[in-house]
């Protein structure tokens, strides 16, 4: 389908480009399997100036196998704090017990082994057999089917499955003997710093010369994707429970269920918004007080609107209205019989180091900081 001129002409200018130009990043620097899986974990759809001072802190923290699979849950939760799909973490840390468990520490070097392990796919078992361990394997992520797309003219949605096993074919053909480690870096490289999804520096690619997209002149039309769906809204209504007395200057917060979105991890109290839109910020207040009183028996007096924010997932999106607020008597330190549930806490901001909070409730706490300095 594609001539074999086509395909060595690729694999080797791409790799003498790599060689001059590739970038100094931390986890280029070792061959150690265990760094090289959490570097391709942490950048699953983040950039890498995000991640790299996340990962100089997660190897400080957890710097072997043993280290990360015997750690408590909310200490890893913590050091990923800010990473966003913490669930990506969790799959991590279970499939680093298991290698810890059932492999004496050492990743696997087999596509079987490594791929039966939790949260470990195609992209990920290909990228930590090929860059680690010099195996033949592809690693097919956004940036490497957009090089491909463009340069052989695969006109194919990259949504689709079909597509992406073309695209993991042909990748391995691309590879040329004992060059699997550097090409697949090569070909992320390349994706990442001259194909770019928009306005692609052509004139100093590597394989300009025979790209069939840009003889086409349709370098700026592929790769071809099918839109996702945009997220979906979820209003939530926020209580930022401010405390007096003894807790002066802290906030109450409280842990999500164990399992689900989040699941474990702290927040401020918060309420999906049942009226189906906004209501003025006084009758807000009051459905905020009836639902926490009704969903977790804490009573509390709305104060005032704070602030709107919001909170992007893959697949919904939340969108929050917070309110200040003091606890009722009846919750409240040193009324007769006050309580709070077994899963709330009081925390000043020295604490929150001890807490895995989503980014948005660390936002909301900050501001409040702000403000009160003011």
């Amino acid at each position: 389908m594609y001539s074999e001129e086509q395909k060595r002409y690729f694999s080797t200018n791409l790799l003498n480009w790599y060689h001059t130009h590739k970038r100094d990043l931390p986890w280029r620097r070792s061959k150690n399997p265990y760094y090289i899986w959490i570097s391709e974990v942490m950048l699953q759809q983040t950039r890498v100036d995000t991640v790299i001072p996340y990962f100089h802190r997660f190897i400080d923290q957890f710097p072997t196998v043993e280290a990360l699979a015997t750690a408590p849950e909310e200490n890893v939760l913590k050091a990923w704090e800010g990473l966003g799909y913490y669930s990506r973490a969790r799959n991590l840390q279970t499939a680093v017990r298991e290698v810890h468990e059932r492999y004496g520490g050492i990743v696997p070097q087999t596509k079987e082994e490594i791929s039966s392990l939790k949260g470990v796919g195609p992209y990920t078992s290909g990228a930590v057999l090929s860059i680690a361990y010099n195996k033949p394997e592809p690693a097919v992520d956004g940036n490497v089917m957009r090089v491909l797309s463009r340069y052989f003219l695969i006109e194919e949605d990259i949504m689709k499955p079909s597509t992406r096993t073309v695209m993991e074919k042909l990748a391995r053909e691309l590879i040329l003997d004992g060059t699997a480690s550097d090409f697949n870096q090569a070909l992320m490289e390349l994706g990442a710093m001259v194909c770019t999804p928009r306005s692609p520096h052509c004139l100093t690619c590597p394989v300009m010369a025979h790209c069939s997209a840009r003889d086409a002149g349709m370098e700026e039309a592929l790769p071809i994707k099918k839109k996702a769906k945009p997220p979906r809204p979820e209003l939530r209504a926020v209580a930022l429970i401010e405390g007096t007395g003894e807790n002066e200057g802290k906030w109450l917060i409280r842990q999500r269920p164990q399992e689900g979105l989040l699941a474990r991890m702290w927040e401020l109290p918060h309420v999906a918004w049942e009226p189906g839109d906004w209501l003025s910020d006084e009758e807000n207040g009051h459905v905020l007080r009836q639902s926490l009183a009704d969903q977790e028996q804490i009573l509390i007096q709305p104060d005032e609107w704070f602030m709107d924010t919001e909170h992007i997932f893959s697949h919904i999106v939340w969108k929050m209205k917070v309110y200040r607020a003091k606890l009722g008597d009846v919750n409240r330190p040193g009324h007769e019989g006050a309580w709070i549930p077994f899963h709330y806490r009081w925390v000043g901001p020295e604490d929150l180091q001890q807490y895995a909070f989503p980014n948005v409730f660390l936002r909301i706490m900050k501001e409040w900081q702000e403000r009160d300095a003011e």
